[in-house]
């Protein structure tokens, strides 16, 4: 049931995503899976073939198959990830609740997708010392940002503040893939065609 019309809004809807995964008994919400998949394409990990998926499933799964409806939007979702990081109008964009939900429930899912990245990213990059500084700078970054704890306060200067870490995040992404991803020879292939 491969859906290519409309499907793209749900794909990268952050509620719709979360109840779909919720749906198919997963404890994942829709920031930690896009996160993590995005840490393991921007960390150069290969697509071909159903591995990514079985490490997948391991991450976040507890090692069970995952169900064909989820595996399908896993690729699309793995597949969208790709087309968007070699956007040349640079359209990748993190998977976050829309800006009507508290500025709490935004923080703790950029936590989440952050904390997610590092984990799929180390699934290829366990030793950073071989890495370009900017790249190393910015995961030194984003393991800070990972740690953080907050009380927040629901005005217009941690707004400000949550859109520029999330679009430091959205660059630092596009940074790892550029270097890494691109270089892996990790063309992102999934079971998909996307011409």
């Amino acid at each position: 049931m491969q859906q290519t019309g409309g499907a793209d809004a749900n794909l990268l809807n952050y509620d719709r995503l979360t109840e779909f995964f919720e749906q198919n008994g997963m404890l994942s919400n829709g920031a930690e899976v896009h996160g993590i998949l995005t840490g393991m394409i921007a960390g150069g990990a290969s697509l071909k073939g159903d591995d990514w998926l079985l490490l997948l499933s391991d991450l976040i799964h507890e090692g069970q198959s995952f169900p064909p409806a989820v595996t399908e939007r896993l690729k699309a979702l793995a597949a969208d990830i790709c087309a968007s990081m070699r956007d040349p109008d640079l359209g990748f964009n993190l998977i976050l609740p829309s800006d009507h939900e508290s500025l709490g429930e935004r923080l703790t899912s950029m936590i989440g997708w952050v904390q997610s990245f590092l984990v799929g990213f180390g699934v290829n990059q366990t030793n950073l010392t071989g890495l370009s500084d900017d790249v190393r700078e910015v995961i030194d970054d984003m393991v800070e940002i990972a740690k953080l704890d907050f009380a927040v306060d629901e005005d217009e200067e941690a707004e400000r503040a949550f859109f520029e870490v999330a679009e430091y995040l959205r660059i630092s992404a596009m940074l790892c893939f550029n270097e890494l991803g691109l270089k892996s020879g990790a063309d992102c292939k999934t079971n998909q065609v996307l011409h």
